[in-house]
């Protein structure tokens, strides 16, 4: 099982954005959804690498979260609330969250397997320095790619040409992205066995 921690980063100086990442994340495919634990953090459960995978990029794209992974069992049945779960994943992820606040992915992994979770936090990281590196047009050209539209159809959506989408995407690691989600949704899973 895979227990998500989100910080908000400097929440002192900054508006709650608790509220606007519960309502924004609202995904069926998680065990149980984002909830506030305490102040300005939230968790959720999930039990698919993709899920988790899908959840840090668009965390990462927000810019404002330290985001822990905890790998491991859960008590069962796990409660209606995220946060009156416990086990093992959900104090990994309390660990991995406090890293994460000093990490330069801002995302750390914890798990049962110190050295699988240390491989897909090595993947996530690497993730995450290409995310949070990209310009404002660069995650502009990915967002519209990731819905599976052609080079020529976001060309058209932001009146450039296509030999400009075709430079937004390179410049943004489209590529190298694709790439690491399916290499980090592998190291999740692996360290989830």
């Amino acid at each position: 099982m895979f227990v998500l921690t989100a910080d908000q980063r400097g929440s002192r100086r900054d508006i709650d954005r608790v509220s606007g990442l519960l309502t924004d994340l609202r995904d069926p495919r998680l065990v149980r959804p984002f909830d506030r634990t305490a102040g300005d953090e939230v968790q959720a459960v999930a039990d698919d690498p993709g899920v988790v995978v899908d959840l840090v990029l668009e965390l990462l794209r927000r810019e404002r979260w330290s985001i822990g992974i905890g790998i491991g069992p859960v008590e069962t049945p796990l409660p209606k609330q995220t946060r009156a779960g416990r086990g093992p994943a959900f104090e990994l992820a309390r660990r991995a969250v406090e890293r994460a606040k000093s990490s330069i992915g801002q995302v750390a992994v914890e798990g049962d397997d110190a050295e699988a979770a240390a491989d897909a936090d090595a993947a996530l990281t690497l993730l995450a320095t290409l995310v949070l590196r990209r310009s404002p047009q660069g995650h502009e050209a990915v967002a519209l790619a990731r819905t599976g539209s052609t080079q020529a159809r976001i060309a058209d959506e932001l009146g450039i040409s296509k030999q400009a989408v075709s430079q937004r995407l390179a410049a943004a690691g489209w590529q190298a992205e694709i790439a690491g989600c399916a290499l980090a949704h592998r190291l999740l899973e692996r360290a989830d066995r």
